[in-house]
C-alpha cells in the first residue's frame, strides 16, 4: 500500500461500485471513492437519498453484507478496509471491517 495513495482505483472500489449500482434506482448517483492512508483502504460511498434504504438492507443485512465481501477482498491484498455510507442528511455510517 502507498500511504500517499488517494482516490485511487482498486478492486475492492470496482466491487462496491458495480454492485451498488445493480442495487439501487438512480446508478447514476453513485459516488464511490477509495483512500488509502497507513490505517488502511477507506471506500466512501454516497448514493441518492431514495435508494439508501437498499444498501442499508433489512436489519443492515445489505451493507454488512458488502463489508464481508469486502474483508474477503481485502486479505487477498493484505489490507484493512473499512466501508463509510454517507446519508444525504450528511451523517456518516461507518463500520470497521
Amino acid at each position: 500500500m502507498n500511504p500517499n495513495e488517494e482516490n485511487s482505483d482498486g478492486p475492492d472500489k470496482d466491487f462496491v461500485e458495480y454492485v451498488v449500482k445493480l442495487i439501487v434506482d438512480n446508478p447514476d448517483d453513485v459516488k464511490v471513492s477509495r483512500a488509502v492512508d497507513e490505517m488502511g483502504v477507506l471506500i466512501t460511498l454516497q448514493v441518492s437519498k431514495e435508494d439508501m434504504g437498499k444498501i442499508i438492507g433489512k436489519n443492515g443485512q445489505t451493507a454488512k453484507s458488502l463489508r464481508i465481501l469486502l474483508r474477503v477482498i481485502g486479505s487477498k491484498n493484505n489490507a484493512r478496509v473499512n466501508l463509510r455510507i454517507v446519508e444525504p442528511e450528511g451523517q456518516e455510517v461507518t463500520a470497521e471491517i
